[in-house]
């Protein structure tokens, strides 16, 4: 894309972006669904002014980044290694349910053995984005709600890699003996990741911070940094980007000038998760909408109801009180960004058909937009309708 077609396309994005956001909230609607449908009629299978849609993903990726650093910044590392211990049962055990779900619903409208195997696989996970944007930060994560959300999606982040990595072996790149030694080296490295960041903060970032703490500039830099630096880090040594955002920001939640970080960044996340949201409905292609609208509505449909109650029943085995085992299952209860990528990588290996494909990228749109719908308009988030239930 050249540089004077990136412009006009941030132009007509940014710009369509504010129209549409307006128009949503005067008919109080969630400003998710005005972003994805924006991205479906500027997009390419719309009226294809924005055509190049892979380079907006990849910068609206950033985003992501952000929103998991941010998220770090909010949790306290005791806090955390407790919920995610409670939490690590009830995440594989969600996770083989889903699976089944999927598989059979896959099943029964004819697809092959693999592309069910696939369908189940992307419906395993909930969105890390919508669970967190929809999370109010200063009321949930010092709470036992919030912090069953994040510790379930953590560990979900940790399942979708290794099928990631299950899925990169599928593509005849590498041999099993190859996968093995990535999955070795996943173990390895997380734990690594973990220890060589607080060792980091605590005898280099925090000393730089205290020296250099009049200039706002230099710690929004070193912040942003931080933020990417460790996630690229993670990326190399075979983690995903996101958990290296996570744990960078973790790694300095209890240094005192976490928050004024925290609020710092916050425009700039959400700037490139306006950019994810949009390249959500412009990738979609709208003419297969006729071959795959009642896999995916049905799909979509035992998703949004089927997960609140697994994840009821499942934290109710943990001693959870039956309100916040359902809270937690509506706010978890939509398929992954994820899903999309594990759905454009089975494609594009020729594990599965492009009607598959777009069976599980028409649910993840659907279910994001109906998850978010029933979370505004019940329990507390940043853009709820009510003013009783908004909470930044």
């Amino acid at each position: 894309m050249a540089e004077q077609s990136l412009v006009f396309s941030f132009f007509l994005i940014f710009t369509g972006a504010a129209i549409v956001a307006s128009l949503a909230l005067y008919t109080r609607q969630p400003l998710l669904v005005a972003y994805i449908a924006l991205g479906a009629l500027l997009g390419p299978y719309g009226v294809a002014m924005v055509t190049d849609t892979k380079l907006l993903t990849d910068i609206s990726h950033i985003g992501i980044i952000f929103l998991l650093f941010l998220l770090g910044l909010d949790m306290q590392p005791s806090h955390l290694i407790h919920m995610l211990k409670k939490a690590t049962l009830v995440a594989i055990a969600s996770s083989v349910l889903f699976f089944i779900i999927g598989y059979a619903v896959g099943f029964s409208f004819g697809y092959t053995q693999t592309e069910c195997m696939i369908i189940g696989i992307a419906i395993m996970f909930s969105s890390t984005i919508i669970g967190i944007k929809l999370l109010p930060t200063t009321v949930l994560h010092h709470r036992h709600t919030g912090e069953l959300v994040v510790g379930l999606l953590l560990l979900q982040d940790v399942i979708a890699i290794m099928m990631l990595l299950f899925l990169y072996s599928g593509t005849g790149e590498t041999s099993d003996s190859e996968t093995m030694i990535i999955f070795a080296k996943t173990l390895v490295a997380l734990p690594l990741l973990i220890f060589g960041a607080f060792i980091f903060v605590r005898f280099v970032l925090l000393k730089l911070i205290q020296k250099f703490d009049r200039f706002h500039e230099y710690i929004f830099l070193l912040a942003i940094g931080w933020c990417l630096g460790l996630a690229e880090l993670a990326n190399l040594v075979g983690l995903s980007a996101e958990i290296g955002a996570f744990v960078a920001g973790v790694s300095i939640a209890t240094s005192p000038i976490a928050q004024y970080i925290a609020t710092s960044l916050k425009p700039l996340r959400d700037f490139f998760l306006i950019l994810f949201f949009f390249s959500i409905g412009a990738s979609f292609n709208l003419s297969l909408v006729g071959l795959i609208a009642i896999p995916a509505v049905i799909l979509a449909l035992l998703v949004l109801s089927l997960k609140p109650m697994i994840f009821r029943f499942l934290l109710n085995g943990i001693s959870e009180s039956p309100s916040i085992g359902w809270e937690v299952g509506f706010r978890l209860g939509q398929i992954s960004e994820f899903s999309l990528l594990i759905a454009y990588i089975a494609a594009g290996s020729m594990m599965i058909g492009e009607e598959a494909s777009h069976v599980i990228q028409a649910t993840a749109i659907l279910t994001f937009l109906l998850s978010s719908y029933v979370v505004i308009f019940n329990f507390p988030s940043p853009i709820a309708v009510s003013d009783k239930l908004r909470r930044d």
